[in-house]
């Protein structure tokens, strides 16, 4: 945990488990299965699962559904491929449900 000392970042509501860093957060403008969520440049303690393409509101993409690697909670998902040139910068990238997480300090 010395990697966090100053720096605010968000953890597993189950089970506290840091999955994300604040200063990863690319925007707060991403909506969810539960609702809001963030889209982050990285994710930490997440497993990746199967990827599959699903139809998403901005269109297809290739997506593996992330999970919390402790209690294996559902986080969100990450996008693994873009099929639109205009969405390639989601790839790689994390989505993660607000009502999953909480901010730490």
């Amino acid at each position: 945990m010395a990697e966090f000392v100053g720096r605010p970042f968000f953890s597993c509501r189950s089970c506290r488990s840091p999955v994300a860093i604040a200063d990863d957060i690319l925007s707060k403008k991403f909506r969810a299965k539960s609702g809001p969520a963030y889209m982050f440049t990285n994710a930490m303690n997440v497993v990746v699962g199967r990827t599959q393409d699903r139809q998403l509101m901005t269109g297809v993409f290739a997506v593996a559904d992330i999970y919390c690697s402790n209690c294996h909670e559902e986080m969100g998902w990450k996008y693994v491929r873009a099929y639109d040139p205009k969405q390639k910068y989601k790839q790689g990238r994390f989505i993660i449900e607000l009502s999953k997480i909480v901010k730490e300090h």
